[in-house]
């Protein structure tokens, strides 16, 4: 389920460190080798973030895994993305993968998360022995090139969150679901995702068997709902195909180019992905995309750009802001 050019098309690490160590030159002496060896530096290096985290997404693909399904959704207790306890700000971006993806290895039960210092801010301490979880952040950085104009450089920083269920002496939240669903002929009617879908102003055709956008005339054509096997796998395809809405050059303007196969195709299919599965996780909705056939694209790309995953996950966040403003 993507996007067609004409309505007919189907488509449906750690941080190490190294000592210097001096290397020995022909002619130099043993006094000279031996001063060398009693001031080795320590030099530390950098993180790749990039390539760390691209390394955890191939792994969790190659292990049968997509990091960006919702962890709760076999037991809809939970609504929302991931969320800092504190400011009550949603993670974007690539960190929502990677904190479902350590949600999902390690069990936990919150979708709340704070780092060390705000949780003594709050009156609480991490447990001890718990570990944190990396994530990333970017911050610009200015400064003026060789003709003296000033350049904006974007800088990836990584810093620490711990779940909640590794903090402790703080008062949590139960989680709850959002809304009562009624069933109407099977169907399982959720008015407030109605009323979000609505909102966005996407004509939304209901006929034939496939589920795509069409460019060329700015409309989605679902089949009826009785097709699905359930409510939120409807929902959850509708919101695939509305993520593909916002590429129009009228609203986020992302290039809908190349055929079906090719690696533009798949960079699309999988920002619309991770921007339903954002979009889904906000509104409460676990429902199942069936894209398996491209996560072979996935990984030779992934495994050929490190920044791939970043890429699409910032386009699916901007997406995901668009379809649902706070």
């Amino acid at each position: 389920m993507t996007y067609s050019s004409t309505i007919n098309t189907t488509i449906t690490a750690q941080q190490t460190t190294t000592k210097g160590v001096a290397l020995r030159t022909q002619g130099s002496s043993k006094n000279e080798s031996s001063k060398r060896k009693s001031k080795k530096r320590v030099a530390k290096v950098a993180k790749d973030m990039y390539q760390i985290v691209t390394d955890r997404i191939i792994a969790a693909l190659e292990n049968g895994v997509k990091p960006w399904a919702c962890p709760w959704d076999r037991t809809q207790q939970c609504d929302m993305l991931p969320m800092n306890f504190k400011s009550k700000a949603q993670y974007s971006g690539v960190n929502i993968l990677l904190l479902w993806s350590e949600i999902v290895e390690k069990g936990y039960s919150s979708p709340y998360w704070l780092t060390y210092k705000q949780a003594a801010e709050l009156g609480g301490n991490v447990i001890k022995g718990q570990k944190g979880t990396e994530i990333i952040f970017y911050k610009m950085w200015e400064k003026k090139n060789e003709q003296g104009d000033e350049e904006r450089i974007p800088m990836l920083r990584s810093f620490v969150v711990f779940n909640l269920d590794q903090v402790e002496n703080i008062e949590k939240p139960v989680m709850v679901i959002k809304e009562e669903r009624t069933k109407h002929n099977e169907f399982e009617v959720m008015a407030y995702i109605d009323n979000a879908i609505l909102a966005t102003g996407a004509v939304i055709n209901h006929l034939g068997v496939r589920a795509f956008y069409s460019p060329s005339q700015d409309t989605i054509t679902m089949p009826t709902q009785d097709r699905f096997t359930s409510s939120s796998d409807y929902y959850a395809t509708l919101w695939h195909e509305l993520t593909h809405w916002t590429a129009n050059k009228r609203r986020l303007d992302r290039k809908l180019t190349g055929g079906f196969g090719s690696k533009d195709y798949a960079f699309e299919e999988l920002v619309a992905e991770l921007g339903a599965a954002f979009c889904c996780a906000d509104l409460g909705v676990f429902g199942e995309i069936q894209h398996d056939s491209y996560i072979a694209s996935w990984l030779k790309a992934l495994n050929n750009d490190k920044k791939y995953i970043f890429k699409a996950a910032s386009l699916a966040s901007k997406a995901h802001q668009y379809l649902l403003p706070r």
